[in-house]
C-alpha cells in the first residue's frame, strides 16, 4: 500500500535535506524563518490532511526532501495530540501547543534526534536557519491542529475530538520525537 504523500510543489531550496517550503502563516509566531510566505495550501496543511492515513505506516520510502519534512511533522503531530489529551478546552490546548513549540529540540546529527538515519547533519552555517524553520513549522502545526481537534462540527461542548485524540497512542515509523526533548 503506497504512502500518502504531500502534493505541494517541490522546493528549490533546502537545508540539510529539509525542503524549505512556502508557509501560510496562521500562528502569532513571526520568527526569523527562511520560509517564504504563501496563501496556498502548504506542507503543514498537507501533512494534517494526510495524517490519519500515514499514521498507520511502519515504513516510509523517502523520495524527496518534502517527504523528510512530512515525516517530522507527522511525528510532531502525534506528540501534540498527546499534549492535547490533557487540555479540556481549545484555549488551554492552544497555550499548551504554543509552549510545546518553543521547547528546546534536537536537530539532525545531535544525540537526541531520533531520526538521524533519515536526515544529514546541517552545516554550521545552516543550524540557525534550520532551527528557526523547524520552530515555525512547529508553531504552524500547533495552531492549525488545535482548530481541527476542537472543531465544533466534530467535538461536543468545546471538548477535544475523540476522532483526533485516538491517534495519540499510535507511533509513526515506530518512532517518537518526545524522547528528543
Amino acid at each position: 500500500m503506497p504512502v500518502a504523500r504531500a502534493r505541494v510543489m517541490p522546493s528549490e531550496k533546502s537545508i540539510a535535506n529539509w525542503a524549505i517550503q512556502p508557509l501560510r502563516r496562521t500562528s502569532k509566531f513571526g520568527g526569523n524563518s527562511v520560509a517564504p510566505v504563501t496563501t496556498d495550501v502548504d506542507i503543514v496543511d498537507e501533512t494534517l490532511d494526510l495524517f490519519k492515513a500515514n499514521i498507520f505506516f511502519k515504513s516510509f520510502e523517502i523520495e524527496s526532501n518534502e517527504d523528510r519534512v512530512q515525516i517530522y511533522l507527522t511525528l510532531y503531530i502525534v506528540d501534540c495530540l498527546k499534549k492535547l489529551q490533557k487540555c479540556p478546552t481549545q484555549e488551554s490546548g492552544s497555550t499548551e501547543l504554543t509552549t510545546y513549540a518553543m521547547r528546546p529540540f534536537s536537530l539532525p546529527g545531535e544525540a537526541g534526534f531520533p531520526l538521524n538515519v533519515f536526515y544529514p547533519k546541517p552545516q554550521k552555517n545552516e543550524i540557525d536557519d534550520l532551527r528557526n524553520y523547524i520552530t515555525l513549522l512547529r508553531h504552524e502545526v500547533g495552531e492549525r491542529l488545535v482548530h481541527r481537534v476542537y472543531d465544533s462540527k466534530i467535538a461536543k461542548n468545546g471538548e477535544p475530538s475523540k476522532w483526533w485524540l485516538c491517534f495519540a497512542k499510535r507511533k509513526f515509523l515506530d518512532k517518537t520525537l518526545e524522547k528528543a526533548y
